[in-house]
């Protein structure tokens, strides 16, 4: 489908389609190729010892990631304008944007209950609709300043930090924060390496083992190329429900951050 239309596009040529018809698939095992291992979720201990070593606004990508299954993509690229306030009184609606494009690509809107609002809230206050809400920016400016309550000499930040994070910037944030915790933990407990990838399958995988696989897919937003539109309003429905009683397994963090 997607080479038709690249086709139709004068993207792709036609000859290109017919040949790839003809590849064969790769069986499992054959010679001269792998398997990648699953990804496996971060346990929620490792996280809250990790969040102490982290900027305020990485801990609030973190905990809204881990709390909503969302894609690193979605949370680094989501702007003040992509959240709808005005649709339900205890609802917001996060709608993310095609990256190539910009325009709202027609998935399902992600439903924000009290928790995620908490951590929203403090990121909306003054932007326009096209800033985002978790700016690198602001992140520098939160280490400036705790560096300074310190008494330490500091470099004000600098004046070409980008507005968005991306895959390798948010990626860096916590693997410099596990990296600042380890320097000063002792060996039985030092933090053990992971990513924002995890924060997805750890999301995905509580919400299995409480509610069921259905309400875990309906958390992903796991889609299949023929899924009908009456489904996609049922999993929006157990989405919201799910919103509405989400418990925070990071609500008893301190407030105090030591900041990367």
């Amino acid at each position: 489908m997607f080479l038709l239309g690249g086709v139709e596009e004068e993207y792709v040529q036609p000859n290109t389609v017919a040949a790839l018809r003809e590849v064969k698939n790769l069986q499992r095992g054959e010679q001269g190729t792998f398997d990648n291992p699953p990804r496996q979720e971060v346990p929620d201990e490792v996280v809250k010892r990790t969040l102490p070593f982290m900027s305020p606004t990485v801990a609030a990508m973190v905990k809204l990631q881990r709390l909503t299954g969302m894609r690193p993509s979605e949370i680094y690229r989501m702007t003040a304008g992509d959240i709808d306030q005005t649709r339900d009184p205890e609802l917001w609606y996060y709608t993310p944007k095609s990256h190539k494009t910009e325009r709202y690509i027609g998935e399902k809107p992600i439903p924000l209950g009290t928790p995620e609002q908490e951590l929203v809230a403090p990121y909306l206050a003054g932007k326009t609709a096209e800033q985002s809400v978790f700016s690198p920016r602001r992140a520098m400016e939160e280490w400036y300043i705790e560096r300074r309550a310190n008494r330490q000499r500091v470099k004000k930040p600098a004046s070409n930090v980008g507005e968005f994070y991306d895959v390798n910037s948010y990626r860096k944030a916590v693997e410099n924060a596990i990296r600042k915790g380890n320097k000063t933990l002792p060996d039985e407990q030092k933090i053990p390496h992971w990513t924002p990838y995890q924060l997805r399958h750890a999301a995905v995988t509580a919400a299995e083992k409480a509610f069921g696989l259905d309400k875990a897919q309906a958390l992903a937003g796991h889609r299949t190329a023929n899924v009908t539109k009456r489904y996609a309003h049922g999993q929006l429905a157990i989405a919201e429900s799910m919103a509405r009683n989400r418990r925070n397994p990071f609500a008893d963090e301190p407030a105090e951050t030591q900041q990367t």
